[in-house]
């Protein structure tokens, strides 16, 4: 058995719900050889884990799947900082796309840390921010298609702006009212997917003004 379904029988076993077979949808095919032959876990960091499932389509296919699977079973937080009604938006520099972008404090989950600890944790990092009032905004999955993960998603009202985490590629934090921040969804400023759920879950819970 290679270091990839070892691996792979770990994860199913460990977290058996990533593993779960819905009636009609796309079966995931746990027999060595099948998990053997797909790779199963590919590739894993502190972060992340790339995953090959062997798995049989709704038309009787067989063939392979691949997703991106978060290291920890909690879910990662992404946190919409209110400053005396105000939201706190940061320039984050994003490796991926190369760019520098407006959005909001986020982080993967943290293994043994609660949720909500979770979420003050990454504020007091990204941006020196003590927690006032920490108010749950539910669950987004931000690519159902290659990512199985769920973060959470809160607003927190906030003591103010302290050291900002330069070096994880944060520069300055801009404060704009609610309605601000929303038009810079609207004229392209902001292109964060997680920013903008924040934002309109906070627009549906009443918290935009």
């Amino acid at each position: 058995m290679g270091k990839g379904t070892e691996r792979y029988e770990a994860l199913r076993a460990a977290r058996p719900e990533l593993f779960r077979n819905e009636p009609g949808g796309i079966e995931i095919l746990t027999d060595p050889e099948a998990v053997a032959a797909a790779g199963g876990v590919l590739y894993q960091d502190p972060y992340v884990m790339l995953v090959r499932d062997a798995v049989r389509f709704p038309d009787g296919r067989e063939g392979t799947y691949i997703r991106a699977i978060g290291t920890t079973a909690e879910p990662g937080c992404v946190v919409l900082p209110l400053l005396e009604g105000r939201v706190v938006l940061i320039e984050h520099f994003r490796h991926a796309p190369r760019s520098w972008g407006w959005e909001i404090p986020r982080g993967f989950g943290t293994r043994g840390l609660e949720d909500t600890a979770n979420a003050a944790k990454e504020l007091r990092e990204e941006i020196g921010a003590k927690v006032l009032e920490l108010l749950p905004l539910g669950v987004v999955q931000p690519d159902t298609g290659m990512t199985g993960d769920r973060v959470r998603l809160y607003a927190a009202r906030i003591d103010g702006i302290g050291t900002l985490a330069v070096g994880e590629g944060i520069r300055r934090t801009l404060t704009v009212p609610f309605g601000e921040a929303e038009a810079m969804v609207l004229d392209g400023r902001i292109t964060d997917g997680f920013t903008m759920a924040a934002l309109l879950r906070a627009r549906l819970a009443g918290l935009g003004g």
